[in-house]
């Protein structure tokens, strides 16, 4: 199998990369950081006209026609960068809804806002009693009239204290642990009965609990048919997961650099620290759990967009028990080996191990993804 990017996707690396390094340093990062919505309108803006907010849409919807390839590429980039702005939310989470369930005037509507960066959206699918399980769903949608009235609270939604709409599932039929009975549906924002309370994440970012209160919507909020959300929450998650996998890749690619570096110039004793023999062999076993999570980051990436459900889930699984093993052995080394420093706001390598621990935790931490790849019998199947 060829794993070489094609002149294209050389294209699309080289670009995003350069427009990274030219504008989105360490320093500026902090200065964004500080904003009102924690991230920056001019870069999410500059992504808009470089064409990453289209990228994984069809071009019949105003999108470029990527593919998962692609949106590894960029998110591999944004983790080096450990960037801010709502790509993972806007663009792979509810734009994932969109693409995968949407009709045509949804599509229409929405997906042209994004992809222009007019408009960001949050996908609201996590409930306080909830932890990793998104089927159990307490928040009701109740018919009214030709429309819905919607109540519940949805926890950590990335962004989702900035965002102009919502993705917001809801249960419109059987228990609160059915996989059957969720409906999703398009909430504004700012909705009456919308409540948003938003807060930094502990790697930066920002995210919002959601209080919905007799909110409601028309029939056309409806994504898809009512009762059968869960395949399309449970395919945009699998794809979810194999970005965040690709993201952490780049995070620990910058996490070993950084460490080289500062192994290479910190003196100690007289000489650079880096020079003293045990100290490369922990280099050495950083860079070994950076390859094996790029392999199966590539992995998780091929099979994520394919439609046997089983076979998606035993990729990006296993690729998310690896990202999680990975994050705690590289983020070990590089902090121990950059000493007390390590943990500072001041050094970038701390900032990028609260990023990783973080990617760890989202849908599903590394023992969670373990037992779900075991109910499965395994990466490989016995009769493969």
């Amino acid at each position: 199998m060829d794993f070489d990017l094609s002149e294209e996707q050389t294209m699309l690396k080289d670009s995003v990369e350069r427009l990274l390094k030219d504008q989105y340093g360490f320093e500026a990062r902090g200065k964004y950081r500080a904003g009102d919505t924690g991230f920056s309108e001019k870069m999410w803006n500059q992504y808009a006209e470089l064409g990453l907010l289209a990228l994984p849409f069809a071009e019949e919807d105003g999108g470029i026609g990527g593919g998962a390839t692609e949106t590894m590429i960029v998110m591999e980039a944004f983790g080096k960068a450990l960037i801010l702005e709502p790509f993972f939310a806007s663009v792979i989470l509810a734009g994932g809804v969109l693409r995968h369930a949407g009709n045509g005037e949804q599509k229409s509507a929405l997906i042209p806002g994004i992809a222009d960066g007019s408009l960001t959206m949050a996908l609201a699918c996590a409930e306080p009693q909830g932890r990793y399980d998104l089927f159990d769903v307490e928040t009701s949608a109740r018919k009214n009239g030709d429309g819905w009235v919607i109540d519940g609270k949805k926890a950590l939604v990335l962004h989702g204290d900035s965002v102009g709409k919502l993705i917001v599932s809801a249960r419109t039929s059987g228990g609160a642990r059915d996989e059957d009975g969720i409906s999703l549906f398009i909430v504004d924002a700012g909705a009456d009965g919308v409540s948003r309370h938003g807060y930094p994440t502990q790697d930066g970012l920002r995210a919002a609990e959601i209080t919905l209160q007799s909110v409601k919507v028309g029939a056309d909020a409806l994504i898809g048919s009512e009762g059968s959300a869960w395949p399309v929450i449970s395919r945009v998650a699998d794809e979810a997961v194999a970005a965040l996998c690709a993201e952490a890749v780049g995070c620990f690619e910058k996490m070993h650099e950084l460490t080289l570096e500062y192994l290479k110039t910190r003196s100690q004793f007289g000489t650079t620290i880096g020079s003293f023999q045990a100290l490369q062999h922990r280099a050495v076993d950083m860079f070994v759990e950076l390859e094996q999570s790029r392999s199966m980051t590539m992995y998780a990436s091929m099979l994520a967009t394919g439609d046997d459900a089983v076979e998606r889930a035993r990729a990006v699984s296993a690729a998310k028990v690896q990202i999680g093993e990975s994050a705690k052995i590289i983020g070990r080394e590089a902090i121990q080996l950059h000493g007390g420093v390590g943990m500072t706001m001041e050094y970038a390598i701390g900032h990028y191990f609260k990023r990783t621990t973080m990617i760890d935790i989202l849908f599903g931490d590394a023992n969670h993804h373990l037992k779900r790849l075991a109910q499965m019998d395994g990466l490989i199947r016995e009769d493969a």
